[in-house]
């Protein structure tokens, strides 16, 4: 009976230590200023109505246009402490798996009040929306918005959800030759296109494969992301490989992946494109 007390306030504890820990993180008052460290926290901070409290951002942020005028403090692999004090930011938008975590830690433990974005799914970027926007003191516009990407999400989904699976390959990079799986962002949204994924059940959400994995897979369609939407001049010349469908019926689609790759709104306005693409070559097989 002693053991079994003791294991229930044990529960107990652990439940209001991380209760506190969720408290802790939130601000008492809307942020005034705020250092946003990834090119999606500021783009959803904008959609909000809290870009003017932006003070400091990593590099690649740059929409809206407004964006390219914040001042930047860090890239992806380290952040400029010393500019980031300067900045006298009352929060820290982070992004968990996206920053160096031992800039983050030294910040945390300066004092600087640091909360953390992680979308991991499409409906995600909703609860990231109201979230900011509570943060910000924007909350009746954060639910707008969030209400408005559910709704374009779950029409995009109900579309394509009984469309005839067609197989695709998604060359994420070149050199080494990548593409995604199971979970990974990418991976999400060609389920929403209905998809096949020859790759989706691999060790890792982002394998490492070779070229002739991807001829023995015989794609119907591959798809190639590249900035601004133009073919990127690293992408393979799979015109050496004719056999695969997708060579063979000229089936490639080149998506932005300014808008794909990021988890904002505006990544559902290149996947109703990538869809659309997607069931050009569907309709075409058909028939």
């Amino acid at each position: 009976m002693y053991a079994h007390w003791k294991k229930l306030l044990f529960i107990c504890l652990t439940c209001l230590l991380q209760v506190h820990q969720v408290y802790a993180e939130q601000p008492s008052e809307p942020a005034k200023r705020i250092i946003a460290l990834a090119p999606h926290i500021v783009e959803l901070l904008f959609e909000v109505g809290a870009g003017e409290q932006i003070v400091g951002t990593t590099q690649h942020a740059d929409y809206p246009r407004e964006a390219l005028d914040i001042p930047r403090v860090g890239n992806y692999a380290r952040l400029n402490i010393e500019q980031v004090l300067a900045s006298d930011p009352d929060l820290i938008i982070a992004w968990k798996s996206g920053n160096p975590s031992d800039d983050i830690a030294r910040l945390k433990q300066l004092g600087l009040n640091i909360v953390y974005s992680q979308p991991n799914t499409l409906e995600e970027v909703a609860s990231e929306l109201k979230y900011f926007a509570r943060l910000t003191g924007h909350k009746e516009q954060g639910e707008q918005k969030a209400a408005q990407f559910l709704s374009r999400l779950r029409q995009l989904q109900a579309q394509y959800q009984d469309k005839q699976p067609i197989s695709g390959f998604l060359e994420l990079w070149s050199r080494p030759l990548t593409t995604v799986a199971k979970d990974s962002w990418i991976q999400q949204q060609l389920d929403v296109c209905r998809v096949n994924n020859p790759f989706v059940d691999s060790a890792t959400d982002y394998p490492q494969i070779n070229v002739e994995q991807v001829v023995l897979a015989a794609p119907e369609v591959i798809i190639q992301p590249s900035s601004h939407g133009m073919k990127a001049p690293e992408t393979i010349d799979w015109q050496q490989w004719p056999m695969i469908p997708a060579v063979k019926s000229g089936a490639f689609i080149h998506p932005n992946a300014d808008k794909l790759h990021r988890m904002t709104s505006r990544a559902l306005d290149e996947l109703t494109l990538l869809c659309q693409h997607i069931e050009h070559y569907r309709t075409k097989k058909l028939n």
